[in-house]
């Protein structure tokens, strides 16, 4: 893995199965996000990853910070400039969604926990609550643990377009279902009418129709 350098020191991401078999431990659903959730959606690695992202639902926050007591786990403040450490037994405020995670103060961050939104079994777009998808049908069983549906993790790659992004989008683009391409069309009309990805999911398709 590469070693990133950050204003809150430097990043050195785990590799994945061993966060994977660390989050083994919590009761509470859980999944791989991020990168990887795409990557593993099609079968095979094809760039580089700095960092490993693992999501859950914010409801089920104490039972991954209990999980990890013993680590020095941190909460991004929003807006995002500064890290501060999470407390054991502390439920952090709503603006509160990303954590940075590492072994101990003096070592490199090795994992992010992202902290989602749920109302009773609809997981809930944090950055457009009108994107609503029943928890049941958020993520999808890999090698008995779950990843976020492609389709979701493409929504939150579309805010940045970062050149990752788009090599993800593009990768994962033809293994997408029709059912999956309307998905995130709709889901794009809702919070990004004019966003260029919506071309391309139309493209081929009978979603123009």
């Amino acid at each position: 893995m590469t070693r990133i350098e950050t204003s809150w020191g430097p990043w050195e991401a785990a590799p994945l199965d061993e966060v994977v078999a660390l989050m083994r431990g919590l009761t509470a659903p859980w999944w791989v996000a991020g990168g990887y959730a795409i990557e593993l959606a099609v079968g095979r690695s094809y760039r580089d990853h700095e960092d490993v992202d693992i999501a859950l639902l914010r409801r089920d926050q104490l039972a991954v910070r209990r999980l990890l007591d013993g680590w020095d786990v941190h909460a991004a403040v929003v807006p995002r400039t500064t890290l501060r450490p999470w407390a054991l037994d502390e439920v952090l405020p709503e603006h509160a969604h990303d954590i940075w995670v590492r072994e101990h103060p003096d070592g490199p961050w090795r994992f992010q926990l992202m902290l989602d939104e749920a109302d009773g079994e609809e997981w809930v777009y944090r950055r457009s609550p009108r994107i609503r998808r029943p928890l049941a049908e958020l993520t999808v069983e890999e090698n008995g643990f779950h990843r976020l549906a492609p389709e979701v993790q493409l929504l939150y790659k579309s805010k940045g377009m970062r050149p990752k992004d788009k090599t993800d989008f593009k990768t994962i683009l033809p293994l997408l279902s029709q059912g999956q391409r309307h998905w995130l069309d709709k889901a794009l009309e809702t919070e990004h009418p004019t966003h260029p990805w919506r071309e391309h999911l139309r493209r081929d398709s009978h979603l123009s129709g």
